[in-house]
């Protein structure tokens, strides 16, 4: 029966065992470690351990079998998931081997904490089950290629994504936003041009923006509010380095559902532009517009958005080369004078490795998917219990 006299008995048991591992005598810590596992139970060490004696002995059934009892303990373990793909290797299951190095693949810890063995052997199952996935890969494609290929575009879309997170390929990611959830959308990282009628007039007008954006700059971007300004005593997380910081800055058109009308005056074009898309009209929220610029040598996190009830859409202004952006599993490279439309409830984030500053325009529009009695539905629910709790307005929706 478990207690303190019998966690210390096992961590005695442990020190003594690790002793005899040190001066090679394996059989003697193998027998130790038995013992104490018969009075302690299902300890992972101890289990880790025995299985490590085993191996020495080149017992590596009875290595396997500690094995499951360290997984037994505690099933997240990244050390008894990378040694029992290890162990299977060696017994020449190399594709059993691969899909258990998967699994520790996905545990993985941070590199500084690995010893130089550890790393050196997670280095190999990487590589291993990298070669098992492309061999898996290609058998599959062989076989269902024909199958594949049948369907309309989306149906084709949704096959591909199907087999790709199945064969592992790509990562699963859903619709996480810090606020608002509503069921029922779909989980789509970047949106299809054609669900957007407005999209290539917003893009023709790229000239005009660039020329107003270029008045803008005239003052540099001394104009530009950081685009994160948490207030004291709200946790920063992962905003740290740049909360309060020009290194992502934001000139706002609309800032928490009115304009600013200063900034409107002098980019008139631009606001006009913006005056003819779908965005969410709600008081001291939406709509949203502003020129985003991110300085050189400058990451923006991974991070979510506020509510999946809406997208975001960015416009390419001024973009040099090593600028990019992840939307989930897909990554892309802004262009000038290119519009994109994205789920920021997917995690998202971005990076500028240039030498120079990136600008694009950013604003929001109500997902296409919704019917107007639920926008008016959200618009309103939203709004509702912003009166009710007497919050001052905010920066998004």
């Amino acid at each position: 029966m478990a207690g303190p006299a019998v966690d210390e008995a096992a961590r005695q048991s442990n020190t003594a065992a690790l002793r005899a591992m040190a001066a090679r005598d394996f059989a003697g810590a193998r027998e130790i470690l038995r013992k104490a596992l018969l009075l302690a139970g299902d300890v992972a060490s101890l289990w880790l351990n025995l299985a490590a004696c085993c191996r020495a002995l080149s017992d590596i059934e009875g290595a396997l079998e500690a094995i499951q009892g360290a997984l037994r303990a505690d099933p997240w373990s990244f050390t008894a998931l990378l040694m029992k793909g290890s162990l299977l290797e060696r017994q020449g299951k190399s594709r059993e081997a691969a899909r258990i190095y998967g699994l520790a693949m996905a545990l993985e810890p941070p590199q500084e904490t690995m010893d130089a063995p550890t790393s050196q052997a997670f280095q190999h199952a990487r590589a291993m089950n990298a070669r098992y996935v492309d061999e898996l890969v290609a058998f599959v494609e062989a076989e269902i290629g024909v199958v594949r290929e049948k369907g309309s575009s989306a149906e084709s879309g949704r096959m591909n994504q199907f087999m790709d997170l199945t064969l592992r390929r790509r990562n699963i990611y859903r619709q996480e936003p810090t606020d608002f959830y509503y069921p029922g959308l779909p989980v789509i990282e970047f949106y299809e041009r054609n669900e957007f009628p407005w999209i290539e007039a917003f893009e023709s007008a790229t000239g005009a923006i660039q020329i107003e954006l270029q008045n803008l700059l005239r003052q540099d971007f001394r104009e530009f509010a950081p685009y994160v300004a948490l207030a004291d005593g709200v946790p920063v997380r992962q905003w740290a380095e740049l909360n309060r910081s020009a290194r992502w800055g934001a000139l706002h058109l609309h800032l928490a559902g009115v304009p600013v009308e200063e900034n409107c005056r002098r980019c008139p074009q631009t606001a006009a532009v913006l005056s003819a898309l779908p965005q969410p009209r709600m008081p001291g929220r939406s709509p949203m517009a502003l020129f985003s610029v991110l300085q050189p040598q400058t990451r923006i996190p991974a991070h979510t958005g506020i509510a999946n009830t809406r997208l975001t859409v960015h416009l390419g202004l001024r973009v040099p080369s090593g600028c990019g952006f992840r939307v989930g599993n897909e990554k892309r490279t802004w262009r000038e004078g290119q519009a994109w439309v994205f789920d920021d409830s997917i995690e998202h984030e971005a990076w500028n490795d240039s030498l120079e500053a990136r600008v694009i325009l950013i604003c929001d529009v109500w997902n296409p998917r919704l019917g107007q009695a639920e926008c008016d539905m959200i618009a309103g629910l939203v709004h509702a219990m912003d009166r009710f709790n007497g919050l001052p307005q905010k920066n998004a929706f």
